[in-house]
């Protein structure tokens, strides 16, 4: 393959971009030709196939079931719980008071007096040479 330097590859590419899309608009304007309209084919009648009667189940009598006694469920006694004794908890031990803890004091600080911001001045500095 030889080489070929960047400007005359990307001319070569645009050739044949250039003709990809004249080719596409060209199939764009074209008319297309008339088909002639085909008749419809007739399907072939299909015969009717007949089945045969279905045969007949015969109904079954309906099973006759025993009625079942019903359970009787005994009453049973209530049980008869002893009282049983409240436990007696042991006396809560006596603590001795404590004394309160003191907060530690700190040595009087001077006041301090306010800091003052310098105001925004609106206007533009005076320059003190003169051009």
């Amino acid at each position: 393959m030889a080489y070929l330097p960047s400007s005359s590859l990307i001319v070569l590419l645009s050739l044949i971009t250039l003709s990809i899309s004249v080719d596409a608009r060209h199939l764009l304007e074209t008319a297309l030709p008339e088909v002639p309209e085909l008749p419809k084919p007739e399907l072939p009648s299909v015969p009717k196939v007949e089945l045969p009667p279905l045969p007949e189940v015969p109904a079954f009598p309906k099973p006759e079931l025993p009625e079942l006694p019903k359970p009787e469920i005994p009453t049973l006694p209530k049980p008869e719980l002893p009282e049983l004794p409240k436990p007696e908890l042991p006396a809560f031990p006596h603590l001795p008071e404590l004394p309160k803890p003191e907060l530690p004091t700190f040595p009087h600080l001077p006041e301090l007096p306010k800091p003052t911001f310098p105001t925004k001045d609106t206007k533009p500095p005076q320059s003190t040479t003169s051009p």
